[in-house]
């Protein structure tokens, strides 16, 4: 492992942050936790959630069912709707009914 500031391979351990390893560079006194990476869904993974949702399941049974955290599902769908109201027309047709 590398030290991010000045790219030197003398690391030390040095206690664990976050329950995730922790390392101090001997050069530069730097202190890092390595790579840390975030666990990532696959788009089909977030479309499935999103299509359960809005056929009317909760976040919950959605994270029992996928095994997701209730959280991120929640994150998802908030973006989604941020996204969702950018692209809304401006004014709404008005509808008429017929008999």
């Amino acid at each position: 492992m590398q030290c991010p500031q000045c790219k030197s391979s003398q690391n030390k351990k040095n206690g664990f942050r976050r329950s995730k390893q922790s390392y101090k560079c001997k050069a530069c006194g730097c202190q890092d936790v390595g790579n840390p990476q975030k666990k990532r869904y696959s788009p089909e993974v977030k479309q499935l959630c999103l299509k359960m949702y809005l056929n009317g399941m909760g976040f919950r049974a959605i994270a029992r069912v996928t095994e997701i955290d209730r959280a991120t599902i929640i994150n998802w769908v908030k973006e989604r709707g941020k996204n969702l109201a950018d692209n809304l027309p401006e004014e709404i047709p008005e509808i008429t009914w017929v008999r």
